[in-house]
């Protein structure tokens, strides 16, 4: 198990140093420039760069880059009066992560039980009503779903606040936006496997010995056909717990992809470096994680490692 681990790590902090270090680079190539206005002396443009050290060869830059990031050190963002892009991040991130953890827990539950439920039913109508709901959280952008539920939850019925972030009232409608993907990206797959784990033998002698479908899905296929769903909240959970750009942009909520989108629009780029970066940073980590759990839940992969080992 601790060489897996270590093998895990080792390919995680390589991905990241070729984030870190594409990201930056693709930065220095994009056109324009912050600090280009009319009403800006040569001066005054050369004592900006100056100050945020972009005078400095390109190596120097990304060997500093590289030691800051190592401290949680962005530097600091060219539009938002200096203030250090680390403490942006951690100004967005509690916002999103609130945001996409109970988007979680609305989408992890909801999924399981509407792909059990429709595999336990498989064929019939409940099957077929739960696969087009399934169909239609994958198929609805995140967006537009959003817009549906301000206009009518919203604006039609008066029941919860439109956008902004306040009270819980305000979290309601963005969680039910952000979680309807992976609600029904989970059902489909916790769907498709029940279908085969209650194919199998073991489950067919259950089911000859008089026990009830349901307690037989729930304490014996349930856990075999998790495995996918774990893979799958990995990078999942990365997406949610960041925030949903597009989301919290409609809903007017100060999370990280506020900042990320102003920060686009005003050419900001240590704030975009450093989202970016901790977007991937988080993202490695939560794979990380769930590989960890996959291998916790499928002996197999023990079975593998020894073998190979």
């Amino acid at each position: 198990m601790v060489r897996y681990l270590c093998k895990k790590a080792l390919i995680l902090f390589t991905s990241l140093f070729f984030v870190l270090t594409g990201t930056f680079f693709l930065m220095k190539l994009v056109p324009g420039d912050p600090f280009l206005d009319d009403r800006i002396t040569e001066e005054v443009l050369q004592a900006l760069r100056a100050y945020y050290g972009l005078d400095q060869p390109l190596w120097i830059q990304y060997v500093k880059y590289v030691k800051g990031f190592l401290n949680f050190d962005f530097g600091l963002s060219l539009i938002y009066h200096g203030r250090p892009v680390a403490q942006l991040i951690s100004h967005g991130f509690p916002v999103s992560a609130q945001l996409g953890l109970q988007a979680l827990l609305v989408a992890v539950p909801s999924g399981i039980l509407l792909g059990t439920w429709a595999a336990m039913q498989r064929s019939g109508w409940q099957d077929n009503v739960a696969m087009v709901i399934s169909t239609l959280g994958i198929a609805v952008p995140n967006f537009v779903f959003a817009s549906l539920l301000q206009y009518f939850v919203g604006l039609k019925l008066h029941l919860l606040p439109v956008a902004r972030w306040g009270s819980f009232d305000h979290t309601i409608l963005p969680t039910l936006a952000l979680a309807a993907l992976p609600t029904a990206f989970i059902a489909r797959l916790t769907r498709s496997n029940m279908v085969d784990v209650l194919q199998q033998d073991f489950i067919r002698t259950a089911m000859a010995k008089g026990l009830p479908l349901f307690r037989i899905a729930i304490k014996h296929g349930l856990r075999n056909a998790l495995l996918p769903v774990v893979s799958y909240l990995g990078p999942v959970s990365a997406q949610i717990l960041t925030g949903s750009f597009v989301v919290e942009r409609i809903f007017a909520i100060p999370g990280l992809g506020d900042w990320l989108i102003h920060s686009i629009h005003n050419r900001d780029y240590p704030v975009i470096m450093g989202i970016t970066i901790f977007y991937s940073a988080f993202l490695m980590i939560s794979i990380f994680l769930s590989d960890i759990a996959y291998s916790l839940l499928d002996p197999r992969v023990k079975i593998k490692r020894r073998a190979h080992g």
